[in-house]
């Protein structure tokens, strides 16, 4: 199959979304996304054209694709039904997607955690954790790579405990050596956090590194959580998922997935976290019981079924990340190989300018990731979408400005 014609059909998907909505809702319900008119009728060739009211949203590693056609039409047969409460009884939308969820990897409701977004999960984990060793009196921290998502920090900084930040290596990857040495000469309980591929820079822990480590540390020492919200969009041979560790009944690894990146549901808000019952049972009592809606738990079971959207999110994002990878080496600027839904890249002066000069081209980039402040994360839109964004980098570079 063509390129071409691969995004054709993620287009001719697209406006049988559209057509559903209008038929069923006079054009109303969900317009505000679904209408913009790039994503009913894009094809290969065509570019975004960003306005005031349309602007080009590169931001926060978003799905420009929007939600499979299942999940829309999951969410359409459910709203009659949305004035109920989300219950817990065996047939309902949360425990049906937790058994869903968990019989892909061949695991127990036990298992499974859901959250408002990965999010939630990586809160009520961190807070578990360290509530827990507090009340035994027990020295514990946090480790982290200086440069990855910011929130396992932001949720441990209220408790008061050492963070302890470990600057990448020479290649801009997470160094697990040095990380795995400062667990090792600490007098205590280390909670180990490492977001792979890593967000911002994209770059993924080979599973060989994280395995060894695993394999040493202590279970009752070392607690790890993996964020692997960008995981689905790995296609290097040395990234596996430490899901298999939780199969293989690791009690201190916990893994946290979302339905935001690949599936497209980052508004519904709803992501799990996988682990050992014993570990899942300490997180879920930091959990808020009514934390996902049913609308989300509809449409996040809908997308699992939907092996095609999935399959298309991946082509689309492939297509997407090689128009922009082709016009960095064009424009000669470095970047990071990305192995997720966004790329980093380093720029030239000053990041606060640069993001206001594409402001004024209605386009917004990432924000700033300190202490790198010469580089910029930007989020894989569709293929037209990146053809606007490619277009204005190759104008800035004629103006000197990148």
């Amino acid at each position: 199959m063509k390129k071409n014609q691969k995004i054709d059909e993620l287009s001719l998907d697209r406006r049988d979304l559209i057509k559903t909505s209008s038929i069923l809702f006079g054009g109303l319900l969900l317009s505000g996304g679904l209408g913009n008119p790039v994503y009913g009728k894009t094809n290969s060739d065509e570019i975004f054209k960003p306005s005031k009211d349309n602007p080009l949203i590169l931001t926060s590693n978003e799905n420009s694709l929007g939600m499979s056609k299942k999940a829309h039409e999951a969410i359409i047969k459910r709203l009659p039904k949305a004035f109920r409460y989300l219950r817990y009884s065996s047939h309902s939308p949360r425990m049906q997607l937790m058994d869903k969820i968990a019989n892909q990897f061949k695991l127990t409701q036990d298992n499974v955690t859901l959250g408002n977004g990965s999010s939630e999960t990586i809160q009520a984990a961190i807070q578990a954790l360290i509530m827990e060793q507090k009340n035994k009196n027990n020295p514990v921290q946090l480790v982290i790579p200086e440069l990855t998502f910011e929130y396992a920090e932001l949720y441990a900084k209220p408790f008061g405990i050492p963070i302890v930040k470990i600057p990448l290596d020479s290649e801009m990857g997470i160094d697990i050596d040095k990380m795995r040495q400062n667990v090792q000469a600490f007098k205590g309980v280390s909670i180990v956090y490492i977001c792979n591929p890593n967000n911002p820079t994209g770059k993924i822990v080979p599973s060989k590194y994280i395995d060894k480590w695993i394999k040493e540390a202590s279970t009752n020492q070392v607690f790890f959580i993996f964020d692997e919200a960008y995981g689905e969009y790995v296609d290097d041979k040395t990234f596996q998922s430490a899901i298999k560790w939780v199969v293989a009944k690791q009690e201190n690894v916990l893994v946290t997935k979302t339905f935001s990146k690949i599936y497209a549901l980052a508004g519904l808000r709803i992501g799990y976290g996988i682990g050992a019952p014993k570990l899942i049972k300490k997180i879920r009592a930091f959990v808020e019981l009514d934390n996902i809606n049913a609308l989300a738990a509809v449409a996040a079971e809908a997308s699992l079924d939907d092996k095609e959207f999935a399959k298309k999110s991946i082509e689309a994002n492939a297509i997407s990340r090689k128009i922009l990878s082709d016009t960095l080496d064009e424009l000669k600027i470095k970047y990071l190989p990305s192995q997720a839904n966004f790329m980093f890249y380093q720029i030239k002066g000053d990041l606060k300018t640069f993001q206001k000069r594409m402001q004024d081209r209605y386009i917004m980039v990432g924000r700033e990731f300190p202490p790198f402040t010469q580089w910029n994360r930007i989020s894989l839109g569709i293929p037209a979408e990146m053809r606007a964004f490619t277009n204005e980098l190759r104008n800035f570079a004629k103006k000197g400005w990148i």
